[in-house]
């Protein structure tokens, strides 16, 4: 994302994100966020946030740190993570996360295991490598599936996942509520003024806390220290991908190179010439002459 210094707050930050959706006076805010995002379930009514850190069992357990952890009026928990770059074990960690509020379900004595439902929203400012080449389908939902009947085994563990990068809409183009709520998370930092498009309620107050001129001057600080760090990490990341794009398409051109020396030593073998003959030729090894 290229860095504009503009009339809102970049929601990619994590100062910025917390303070929109992690913050007692705006979980309104929130609460509506998760409502538009979870497209098909009962509606929540209220939501409670809960501290961001889990520890675990004992002190020598790993712990976990959410963005954003809250609880609606049934107890249900909600985990929502802004997941600015790809990592290798990211779903393997979202899944761990999502273990810990199901472990503290647990009760002593005569339980009987009734759970329960936890769901993961990940925002994310990447595209899984796996779905790279599709370009429409950005939104996943994703819950235990019968695999030979293609039916929800289990619907209380749910994992909502966005690539934000592949959600295009315009201003023009928004139908749903979970189509207004990406185009503003996607769009935010770059906008002058409140799109007409949103004109719900809750938008009138996401826009106002969302604007950097109404911060105090201690949060203002606070919001450029965490929007430096976002842009330079960015830029590493950046940096990252292009080099190793780089010396994958290197590599690519090696095996090239080796795949056509190999078939010409395997037609000069194969017309008689001596191996001394063929690796003057082509450069390979006698021992990988030998081979063919």
């Amino acid at each position: 994302m290229e860095q504009i210094a503009g009339r809102y707050i970049n929601p990619y930050t994590d100062y910025g994100f917390k303070l929109l959706f992690g913050t007692e006076p705006n979980k309104d805010i929130t609460l509506e966020l998760v409502n538009a995002l979870l497209q098909g379930k009962e509606v929540i009514k209220s939501l409670t946030l809960l501290p961001t850190e889990q520890l675990g069992d004992t002190k020598d357990d790993r712990r976990s740190v959410f963005d954003v952890y809250c609880e609606n009026e049934q107890g249900e928990k909600i985990i929502i993570e802004m997941q600015k770059a790809d990592q290798q074990w990211f779903k393997d960690r979202s899944v761990y996360y999502s273990s810990f509020p199901i472990r503290q379900q647990g009760e002593k004595g005569q339980w009987r295991f009734g759970l329960k439902a936890v769901y993961t929203i990940g925002i994310l400012d990447f595209v899984f490598d796996e779905d790279k080449d599709d370009k429409e389908y950005y939104h996943h939902t994703v819950q235990l599936m019968d695999v030979n009947k293609k039916e929800v085994f289990y619907d209380k563990l749910t994992y909502i996942y966005l690539e934000m990068p592949k959600f295009h809409k315009t201003e023009d183009e928004l139908e749903t509520m979970a189509d207004k709520w990406l185009y503003a998370l996607k769009n935010l930092p770059r906008l002058l003024e409140r799109p007409a498009a949103l004109q719900e309620r809750i938008f009138g107050k996401f826009f106002e806390v969302a604007e950097i001129g109404n911060l105090p001057k201690e949060e203002y600080a606070k919001y450029w220290e965490s929007e430096k760090i976002y842009y330079d990490n960015d830029g590493a990341i950046r940096t990252a991908e292009a080099k190793g794009r780089a010396e994958g398409e290197a590599k690519g051109r090696a095996e090239g190179e080796l795949g056509k020396a190999l078939a010409i030593a395997r037609n000069l073998k194969s017309m008689g010439l001596s191996l001394t003959d063929i690796a003057k030729a082509t450069g390979l090894a006698k021992e990988e002459i030998c081979k063919l």
